[in-house]
């Protein structure tokens, strides 16, 4: 947002600027017609203010058949594509790369499509490069290999394992993301976005963040900066990350910002869980906090920590607090006020001002409890097609208040050799692709079946099945009904 600069005079005599958040009202409501049940959702299961992203819908299928850092076949030539596109996948494994990947608008990722255990990104980070984007049940696990090599000379601070401002109309569902030397996943600025059943876990604690002023590498083991406009964030799981678990952005919308933030959890904090709001609008709701090993007893039982801004001002946020569940904690699990701990050294009537008695409108999401919703995260977030041994062992470590930070992929500590490193990333076997003789994304048993014709690729963007989803649509969300 453009912050408005406002001139004003005191007797005439005195000229003052001022930059900074209009007063914010009690509540912020959604956006209209977000219910209209004449739009098709992103895909079932899709909630939230970014369920109706259309992602690629109708365009061109890409077919990953390789795990190189770009060339033919690769997912680098997907993702950076032009095109309006579905892209899919005929093999599965991690892919390293070399240099970072911004993925252009109109796409649909579909990592369930990968035959055997899947895809992981690693290496260098991927970004959001526009808009309309759906990703599903993919990796990203980043790593300090390049970061490293930068060390104390570029004060870059690292890269995000996955990243993107200022876009609109996005979708982020059933997707890991580890090992980052900023944050895990950063995804603010923009409008219209939900982020679903996503494992943010394990960002480097101590790696190669160095940014300029730094004497030495930095703890940084941030899980994300998430806002917006309108976001909705539900399900998700945050674990063994220091802090940002995550930072609400609030600074660059304000005071449009509005985000629904309910039954995620949230597990083994360090410094802080949730922080900052400057100056946005936020709901907490049935979130379950749990406390681990690296948790800071003076934080132990905390919800979340508002911030302000001096210069240039922008007041604290509104935020509705309710239902959260803090394990150890049962007076603030009863009564959730006890949890709201103000920063920037903000006052009771700060709080009084800051924390509101009625929920901001939003894109209606169905509720569960706390309780409720911290099995259902376990059992179903991430890159939960195939679950790998990364993500398992982050849900066993929440289940058991096991765990730590760690400072390397891997668990190394700092200064391992890279090449020790390597056996990090949990090996991901490829099973045979189904034959696709047409190479249209839809395997010929499954075209045959359903009396499609295995030898016309146009099929697949043809809304012969249902008359919301194109029939490769229809397909990759069958695969998820088997599972």
């Amino acid at each position: 947002m453009k912050r408005k600069l406002i001139y004003y005079s005191l007797f005439g005599l005195l000229a003052l600027a001022v930059y900074g958040c209009k007063a914010q009202k009690q509540t912020v409501n959604a956006k209209p017609n977000e219910s209209s049940s004449q739009r098709a959702l992103a895909f079932p299961g899709a909630e939230g203010f970014g369920k109706f992203t259309t992602g690629g819908r109708g365009g061109k299928v890409f077919v990953v058949t390789n795990l190189n850092n770009d060339g033919p076949g690769s997912f680098r030539e997907a993702a950076e594509s032009k095109q309006a596109r579905t892209i899919v996948f005929a093999v599965s494994g991690t892919i390293h790369l070399d240099k970072s990947i911004s993925i252009q608008s109109n796409a649909t990722i579909a990592g369930q499509s990968a035959p055997g255990d899947g895809i992981c990104i690693a290496d260098k980070s991927v970004s959001l490069g526009g808009d309309n984007i759906i990703i599903r049940f993919m990796r990203f696990r980043l790593g300090d290999k390049w970061q490293r090599q930068a060390g104390k000379t570029d004060g870059s601070g690292g890269e995000d394992a996955f990243g993107g401002t200022r876009k609109k109309n996005i979708i982020i569902d059933h997707c890991s993301f580890s090992w980052s030397n900023d944050e895990a996943i950063s995804v603010y600025a923009g409008d219209s976005t939900t982020l679903q059943w996503n494992i943010i876990s394990e960002p480097l604690n101590y790696s190669y963040h160095f940014e300029t002023g730094d004497a030495d590498f930095e703890n940084h083991g941030y899980g994300g900066i998430w806002g917006g406009r309108h976001v909705s964030a539900h399900h998700n799981l945050f674990a063994h990350c220091n802090n940002r678990n995550p930072r609400f952005d609030g600074i660059r919308n304000c005071p449009e910002e509005l985000v629904d933030y309910r039954n995620n959890v949230i597990y083994n904090w360090g410094g802080n869980s949730i922080y900052a709001g400057e100056g946005g609008n936020y709901n907490l709701v049935d979130n379950y906090y749990k406390y681990g090993p690296n948790t800071n007893k003076d934080v132990r039982f905390r919800i979340v920590n508002p911030g302000k801004r001096e210069a240039p001002f922008i007041p604290f946020g509104k935020f509705y607090v309710s239902g959260n569940y803090v394990d150890g904690a049962p007076d603030i699990t009863r009564n959730n006020w006890g949890g709201i701990v103000m920063g920037n050294k903000g006052t009771e009537q700060d709080k009084r001002e800051s924390i509101i008695d009625t929920p901001h409108g939003v894109v209606a999401i169905p509720s569960q409890s706390s309780v409720q919703a911290y099995e259902e995260v376990l059992k179903g977030s991430g890159a939960s097609y195939k679950r790998d041994t990364l993500d398992a062992r982050i849900i066993n470590d929440v289940r058991t208040r096991g765990g730590r930070f760690i400072d390397v992929q891997g668990g190394f500590p700092h200064g391992t050799a890279l090449e020790q490193t390597l056996k990090a990333w949990p090996f991901l076997e490829s099973t045979k692709a189904p034959l696709d003789t047409d190479n249209d994304g839809m395997p010929d048993t499954w075209e045959k079946a359903k009396g499609l014709n295995s030898d016309n690729a146009t099929d697949a963007t043809a809304f012969t099945l249902d008359k919301s989803y194109t029939n490769l649509e229809v397909y990759l969300n069958e695969l998820l009904k088997t599972n």
